[in-house]
């Protein structure tokens, strides 16, 4: 180990250790990645994602097209139109902005470009508030884009790396967005370990492209004036239904890709990732299933509860979508009683959409346990260590009694 140059900055077996909030984490691992263009519009927390970024052009760090549009409609449109022209494009939006490039992202998806998206989660509501809840990314689950949510700064510079071997996979070609709970990570300094520029350039290597049958044979899936192809076409009864289908099987493929990208990561970095990180759940009786940072705070909860006798466990979910079914499953299936945090509301829905989730892939199990429901955190509002020891000792409760009473609890709001 041994000190950088510039100050604050410590090596330590190639890897540089830097104090980077989340927003920083994401600017640095796409300034390391340099794509060739990334188009944005600022909106609180996720500005800081772009304000670095703008800065590497600036300084001529990065040989990126920085595209500062009108809105993040428009944002998203131009990293549309520069991934049909076979470019490699990035942006970043939150809550309001996100909800503005609705159109856009079920477009981005259905002509499978694999565009990578931060998202620094924020509540997406009337009256506004600019604090993290995960309305904003939850209200987008069925937009047709990966999801990969992360616990702190390290997994975030670490999926801003992988996204991009990740969307473009040849069995894949979907956009992937990276969800990092707003303030929370955002502007909150950590320690991240990076790689060298190289070592990230190698990695994510150039962009791959799917063949397709054009009107001159076989060409990439990308516009290109010598083989020209159609993208975006009116789509009527006679095929939209199958071109939805192509999409459904892009994301079951996506749950074989993910892993191989993440081992080869692994191998590189010595980082693991999994669709699913399951901590001291092999004799769990009582177990919390989660998203994003509260799962850093989960996991302190489990080990004091297990200094007291309590078989606690948590499993902290990293890829949303495609859903996991079956490792989750796997992993929970003899456990007698699991809690799901929702750090968003479903209106009108029996549950939240995590644990919508959650059921849905228990439905047809015949060993399963008693699931019950916590909403907590909207609009950035705590949920400390003793709400989640809270929430495990209504599991208790509900494991003495044999059933789950109430379908909904609400942690933390005042009556």
């Amino acid at each position: 180990m041994y000190e950088d140059g510039e100050k604050g900055l410590i090596v330590t077996d190639e890897r540089l250790m830097m104090g980077l909030n989340g927003d920083e984490a994401v600017a640095y691992a796409i300034k390391q990645v340099e794509p060739d263009v990334v188009a944005a519009y600022p909106i609180t927390p996720q500005t800081i994602i772009v304000e670095r970024f703008s800065e590497y052009v600036a300084n001529g760090l990065v040989k990126t097209d920085f595209v500062s549009v009108e809105s993040e409609h428009s944002a998203l449109s131009s990293c549309i139109g520069a991934e049909a022209a076979g470019a490699r494009a990035f942006t970043a939006t939150a809550a309001n902005g996100l909800a503005l490039m609705w159109e856009m992202t079920f477009i981005a998806s259905s002509l499978r470009l694999p565009i990578v998206m931060a998202v620094a989660n924020r509540a997406l509501s009337g009256p506004i508030n600019i604090h993290n809840d995960h309305s904003d990314a939850m209200g987008a689950r069925d937009s047709g884009w990966i999801q990969i949510w992360c616990e702190n700064s390290q997994e975030v510079y670490d999926a801003c790396i992988e996204a991009w071997r990740i969307g473009e996979h040849t069995n894949v070609q979907l956009p992937v967005m990276i969800n990092l709970d707003g303030f929370t990570l955002s502007h909150t300094m950590e320690n991240v370990f990076t790689l060298p520029d190289d070592v990230v350039k190698n990695f994510v290597r150039d962009r791959r492209f799917i063949k397709v049958k054009g009107h001159l044979g076989e060409s990439e899936l990308r516009l290109d004036p010598g083989t020209p192809i159609t993208m975006g076409p009116f789509d009527l009864q006679d095929f939209y239904f199958e071109h939805k289908l192509q999409q459904v099987e892009a994301m079951r493929r996506a749950l074989e890709a993910i892993p191989e990208v993440d081992a080869e990561y692994e191998a590189l970095s010595g980082r693991g990732y999994r669709l699913i990180h399951p901590y001291m759940v092999d004799d769990a009786e009582l177990v919390i299933v989660g998203l994003g940072s509260t799962m850093g705070t989960a996991s302190y909860v489990v080990e004091k509860l297990r200094e007291k006798g309590v078989k606690a466990g948590l499993v902290k979910i990293r890829v949303f979508r495609p859903f996991p079914k079956d490792e989750l499953v796997k992993t929970l299936r003899s456990i007698p009683v699991v809690g799901v945090l929702d750090r968003a509301i479903s209106f009108g829905a029996p549950n939240g959409p995590l644990c919508e989730e959650v059921k849905t892939a228990f439905y047809e199990e015949k060993d399963r346990p008693l699931i019950a429901n916590f909403i907590h955190g909207l609009g950035g509002r705590d949920t400390s260590p003793s709400m989640i020891e809270g929430m495990f000792h209504r599991l208790m409760k509900i494991k003495s009694r044999g059933r789950v009473d109430q379908l909904i609890e609400y942690v933390g709001v005042r009556e």
